[in-house]
């Protein structure tokens, strides 16, 4: 299968901030309605999982609708479409239109599986005058075989922009629980993959369905920062905020990095690429992770 080329388009390739995605099943009214109002970086309007088989047509039928409603206070709107072809192909019919940022690719085993999705996605949106290239994709890696390809998966297409192992999935495809010792390893293999392309890693090491222990949620997902993830999806609204404090910089963070930036200035003028501060070694990679830190809280 033949790669398509796309043109450059003004903003369409940059790395979005998504601290926090809410999946929101889109056949429930209400949850569609309140969405906006949960202060998600992006929300996920899911047509796979959550939603019955007898009522995934009403739901493709009412998606534009859903697509406003969610975004009114300037979330990006991403949907999970289906992995079999027939549902697949009914769902980017609904889903390729104005306001959509981003397509959730359940399952996903291949770069060639990537490449027959972005095909299908530009041609429609030639047929419809959307700017190409707008419309992301967001892996979810659900499968021992997929860990074995995952840096083609990356690297698969231009429209790729973050990946996510998917826990609950995952573990039951290896015959195991979604635990710390059997998540751990395929989580920083999503990571060191997604990093290395250029793209976003999202998850945190453990369940996703676990959001009734609000302190435990926390001290993971401020892990999977430390880690290097930069944000998480969520299933439920009481995540979001947890989400959005934990892959933000601290208070503390920032003023060490403020500090390190400060010293950086210093030392350039006195002609050194190292320094000393609080008795520590601070040298080009240390300074740039400092301005990362500084960048991401101009972005929150």
């Amino acid at each position: 299968m033949i790669k398509d080329t796309l043109p450059a388009v003004e903003g369409a390739m940059s790395v979005p901030r998504w601290r926090s995605l809410l999946f929101v099943p889109a056949h429930v009214p209400r949850f569609v309605e309140t969405a906006h109002e949960r202060g998600a970086d992006g929300v996920i309007l899911d047509l796979e999982d959550s939603v019955p088989q007898d009522q995934k047509r009403e739901v493709r039928r009412e998606l534009a609708d859903s697509v406003a409603k969610v975004s009114r206070r300037g979330a990006s709107v991403l949907v999970r479409v289906n992995r079999g072809l027939r549902a697949l192909a009914a769902d980017l019919d609904a889903a390729v239109i104005a306001g959509v940022d981003a397509l959730v690719l359940p399952k996903t085993d291949s770069a060639e599986w990537v490449i027959e999705i972005a095909n299908a996605v530009s041609e429609l949106e030639r047929e419809r005058n959307l700017p190409p290239g707008r419309i992301r994709f967001l892996a979810q890696i659900e499968t021992p075989g997929a860990l074995q390809r995952l840096a083609a998966i990356a690297s698969a297409h231009p429209r790729m922009v973050a990946m996510a192992l998917g826990p609950e999935d995952f573990s039951a495809a290896v015959g195991g629980a979604p635990e710390f010792d059997l998540l751990l390893a395929p989580n920083l293999s999503v990571l060191f993959a997604a990093r290395a392309a250029g793209l976003l890693p999202l998850g945190f090491i453990g369940s996703i369905g676990e959001f009734s222990d609000t302190e435990k949620l926390r001290e993971v997902a401020t892990h999977a920062r430390r880690l290097g993830f930069a944000g998480a999806l969520a299933i439920h609204p009481t995540q979001v905020a947890i989400f959005n404090e934990a892959f933000s910089p601290s208070a503390q963070e920032l003023e060490w990095a403020h500090r390190v930036v400060a010293a950086e200035d210093d030392a350039t003028t006195r002609g050194l690429s190292a320094f000393s501060l609080d008795g520590k070694m601070v040298d080009p990679p240390v300074v740039r992770r400092a301005r990362e830190i500084l960048a991401l809280a101009s972005n929150n």
